[in-house]
């Protein structure tokens, strides 16, 4: 009983540090789509991570705004970004994408916004008998294992992000192929059809003239 008691409190102390919110939108051609999140004390880190998962060339133009309307971030045609930085100020920030550059296509991004607490001030759980240096490294374990499983997490938006643009390369190279090969056979039966009447002429011809 012990054992799940403490992993239950490590996760909750893992926890308590992160906050964040994953969202997957679609971006209209001309549109210019912003997201907000409310920060309420100085120093927490925010990180801000998109990637274009499909649509034309995969870019989009991107800006970061504070809450005194300061431009913390910004971006152009960019298809994807993985930025983390420290909120100067309390307040409202803006996370806003722009695909006015685009005339019809339409374009799926995928995003995060997180906000992590470093300070140390939440305790783990400590039996009697337990050494201030044990809990300490109990802590760094814990803060280690967060931080592996946020870069495995990483890695997976970025190869599903490589499979999503692989998957769109794919469809867009088949429906040339099936569109050049839709002109090319129109081609060749106009062709067809072009000889069979050049024939038809050449013989109508020559009989009127034994005639």
């Amino acid at each position: 009983m012990r054992l799940p008691l403490i992993l239950i409190s490590l996760l909750g102390f893992v926890c308590s540090h992160v906050s964040a919110t994953a969202l997957t939108y679609k971006l209209s051609a001309h549109e210019f789509a912003c997201f907000y999140s409310h920060v309420q004390e100085k120093g927490l880190k925010l990180a801000f991570y998109f990637a274009v998962q499909s649509g034309g060339s995969f870019e989009v133009d991107y800006s970061v705004v504070g809450p005194n309307e300061k431009t913390i971030l910004e971006g152009t045609k960019e298809r994807q970004g993985d930025y983390v930085f420290t909120a100067q100020e309390q307040g409202e920030y803006r996370f806003c994408f722009s695909n006015e550059m685009s005339t019809w296509v339409d374009k799926m991004v995928d995003f995060e916004i997180a906000q992590e607490n470093e300070s140390r001030d939440a305790k783990l759980p400590s039996k009697q008998g337990t050494s201030p240096e044990q809990t300490s490294a109990l802590e760094e374990s814990i803060l280690k294992v967060s931080r592996d499983l946020s870069t495995i997490n990483r890695n997976q938006k970025y190869f599903r992000t490589r499979e999503n643009r692989n998957m769109s390369t794919v469809k867009s190279t088949e429906s040339r192929i099936f569109n050049f090969s839709v002109m090319e056979s129109a081609l060749m039966v106009s062709m067809a059809g072009l000889q069979v009447f050049i024939v038809r002429y050449f013989f109508q011809g020559a009989r009127k003239g034994y005639v």
